[in-house]
Parts: C-alpha cells; sequence; structure tokens
C-alpha cells in the first residue's frame, strides 16, 4: 500500500510487513500547520482500521524532522494566531486518542511544536545528532501541543522544568539518557531502527498490543485535552506581550533576544 497525499499535504503514508510509515514531506524543516497535522491524525486513524497494520512509524523527508509552527511571513500563524492554534490543537488532541503504538524516528531537529510531535509518539528513536528543543520560552511564549503532559511524563516533572524554562538543547546521547529518547542510532540506521523495532511490536498479538497499551495510556487523551486548552489560553495571553513579539523577531533573525518583561 502506497498512498501519496495531494501536494497541498505534503504526508506520504506505506504500509508493509504490518507497519505502516507516515513520512513528513516539507523539507529541510518540514514545519507543520494545521493541515499536516490533520493529515498525519486522518491517515493513523485510517490505519488503525486496517487489520495489517499493527504498528505506525512517524518520520520525516530532509534534514529535520519537524521544526514546529513557522511564525515567518506566510507560514500560516501570521494571520489570527489564536484561531488558527486552536484548530490545530482540536486536531493535535485526536492524535493522542490513535490506538496503533507509534514510534518516531527523529532526525536533525525536533523543536518547539515539533517536539510535541515526537512526544506524542509512543517512543522515540534518535542518533547521536539529533536535537531536542523545547524553545518556547527564548520565544517568549508558553509551550503547547500537550507539552504540559507529555514532557513530564517522560523526563520528569524536575527535567522537564528544566528544558521548558531555559529552552536549551538536547542532544541524543542525553535524550536517551534523560528517557526523551528511547533507542540511539547511526544517521544511517534510523529509520531502519524505527521500523525494525515497530515490525516487533507489529509480530505480537494484536488485540493483547492494543489492550495493553490502553492500560497503560490510561486517562491521558483527556489529560493533553485539559493541558491543550490551559496551553492555548496561556499562549494567547502571551502573544500579546512585547516580549514574545522581541523572542520571534530575534528567531526570524537569527540574533539574541533583549527581553524586558512588557
Amino acid at each position: 500500500m502506497t498512498t501519496d497525499s495531494p501536494q497541498t499535504i505534503p504526508l506520504s503514508v506505506t504500509l508493509d510487513d504490518g507497519v505502516g510509515l507516515l513520512e513528513l514531506r516539507r523539507p529541510p524543516n518540514n514545519f507543520f500547520d494545521e493541515q499536516l497535522i490533520g493529515a498525519i491524525v486522518d491517515a493513523a486513524r485510517e490505519l488503525d482500521d486496517d487489520s495489517r497494520c499493527r504498528a505506525l512509524v512517524l518520520a520525516s523527508a530532509g534534514k529535520h524532522f519537524c521544526a514546529g509552527a513557522d511564525f515567518g511571513a506566510g507560514g500560516g500563524f501570521d494571520a489570527d494566531r489564536v484561531a488558527v492554534s486552536e484548530r490545530l490543537y482540536r486536531r493535535a488532541a485526536q492524535l493522542f486518542e490513535v490506538q496503533t503504538p507509534i514510534i518516531a524516528a527523529v532526525q536533525g531537529a525536533a523543536v518547539g511544536g515539533g517536539l510535541g510531535l515526537a512526544c506524542a509518539a509512543d517512543f522515540r528513536v534518535a542518533t547521536p545528532a539529533t536535537r531536542f528543543v523545547a524553545n518556547f520560552s527564548v520565544l517568549g511564549f508558553h509551550h503547547g501541543f500537550g507539552l504540559s503532559v507529555t514532557l513530564p511524563d517522560l523526563v520528569g516533572r524536575r527535567v522537564a522544568a528544566d528544558l521548558l524554562l531555559t529552552g536549551r538543547r538536547v542532544g541524543g546521547e542525553e535524550a536517551v539518557r534523560i528517557g526523551l529518547a528511547d533507542r540511539l542510532a547511526e544517521p544511517d540506521q534510523l529509520r531502519e531502527t524505527a521500523i525494525d523495532w515497530a515490525r516487533s511490536i507489529a509480530a505480537a498479538a494484536p488485540l493483547a498490543v492494543r489492550s495493553i497499551r490502553t492500560t497503560l495510556r490510561a486517562d491521558l487523551p483527556g489529560r493533553v485535552q485539559e493541558a491543550l486548552e490551559h496551553e492555548l489560553a496561556e499562549q494567547a495571553r502571551l502573544w500579546a506581550t512585547r516580549d514574545c513579539a522581541e523572542g520571534i523577531a530575534a528567531s526570524l533573525e537569527r540574533r539574541q533576544p533583549v527581553f524586558h518583561g512588557e
């Protein structure tokens, strides 16, 4: 099975040997928007209903896994940012309702909302050169994509606070050490490592896999939905500040921001 989404939605979907591969095709940064997140959700839901699919791999073409939202001109977030993000988060919440286990193959950078997308997966495979970055505080606004729930669940509250408050980069080796990533692979083996892992899940009894996963995830979808509502409210408040305007401008201009608490 191979499906290429319409050109306006750069997502490729393939199914082979029990593993569905969802590949973002917006290189090099693979910025997301409401349409792309929706396409990922719709593809995953369709594969949920396909008895041939027993595990999913989320991957990206190009240099980076996902750099999150594009705040540059024409990036889709330069209009009514709150309305756009509300629709995007509504779709993102549905990703946590997918019933099939998901492994993310994270190359290059997973930044901001891209980190949130990676953390929505059950597992993450990284390389030594992978960079995980929760850069929200250095952009001047609150984190999103359910990271209030997923990041502490993965690394603990204190480490999550460190990453969110400083916005520092975490390399692949540290990511494995702190629990943000689960396995480390060489760059040329990243995707195959993720697919091999997915195949091992696909070889297990599918009804048991879904049952066990549902038990372990417990109320995760509900917790994420509640967190998303709070995250969006805080983002809306902080997007209106001068510090946020400075943080985003500095990022686009590749310079250090100067914040004044305004």
